[in-house]
């Protein structure tokens, strides 16, 4: 009788334990589940501004916007979705697979090759227009960065292709970054030897200037998924 006394009472602890263990278990199960929040997925879709024309990849427009963003405390991925030369028509064309499945926002960085070579405004708008159509069409949030044309095809084009960019922001409710090389351009000190592409301390300071407006972005972007899984 004594041996099973002294089993019982050096068993209770155990027990004692184990239903806490249970019970524990019990209560995680009815918990709601804490779910992680995921990375704003950001595409850069632009020409050689976007893509950082002879810098080294960490110096790029999305490297380095990337690196800003992360060093204020946001959970984002920055895709380069930039290419070289291209015109707001070429854009057009490699949509589909520039902006994969899964993209949350974009910022819009496209015009100047078409200034350059004198191309219609009037159809750089109508691409542009097309492009953030098909972008709202997949509910995504859209950063507009507007260009300047150069003076050498004269005032009447220049007022045409330069208010494009407000005008299409008006339209769609866009926000606009009026001119992505504010502060930049005909800077010397901030641009490559062809005095038309930014260097490393250019992009950095286009990112600095560009700040508030990409912020904006992610703000839409993190509200319209909100809005997508409150309704499913």
């Amino acid at each position: 009788m004594i041996g099973a006394r002294i089993f019982r009472e050096t068993c209770r602890p155990a027990q004692v334990v184990l239903w806490a263990l249970l019970f524990n278990g019990l209560l995680l199960l009815t918990l709601p589940a804490v779910k992680a929040e995921s990375p704003v997925q950001l595409v850069a879709f632009g020409d050689s501004l976007t893509a950082g024309y002879l810098l080294k990849p960490d110096e790029s427009f999305p490297a380095q916007l990337s690196k800003a963003l992360t060093a204020k405390g946001y959970s984002v991925n920055v895709t380069n979705a930039g290419v070289s030369g291209d015109t707001t028509a070429a854009a057009l064309e490699r949509f589909e697979w520039a902006i994969p499945p899964g993209t949350d926002a974009v910022i819009v960085e496209l015009g100047a090759n078409d200034a350059l070579r004198g191309q219609s405004p009037a159809e750089a708008g109508a691409n542009l227009d097309k492009i953030i159509a098909k972008l709202k069409e997949r509910n995504i949030a859209i950063l507009l960065a507007g260009m300047r044309a150069p003076s050498n095809w004269g005032p009447e084009y220049q007022r045409e292709f330069d208010t494009m960019y407000s005008d299409l922001a008006k339209r769609h409710g866009l926000i606009l970054y009026p001119f992505f090389l504010e502060g930049v351009a005909l800077d010397k000190t901030l641009n490559l030897d062809d005095g038309l592409h930014p260097n490393a301390k250019g992009i950095a300071r286009i990112v600095e200037n560009i700040m508030p407006q990409v912020e904006e972005l992610l703000r839409q972007a993190k509200t319209s998924a909100a809005s997508v899984q409150s309704k499913t």
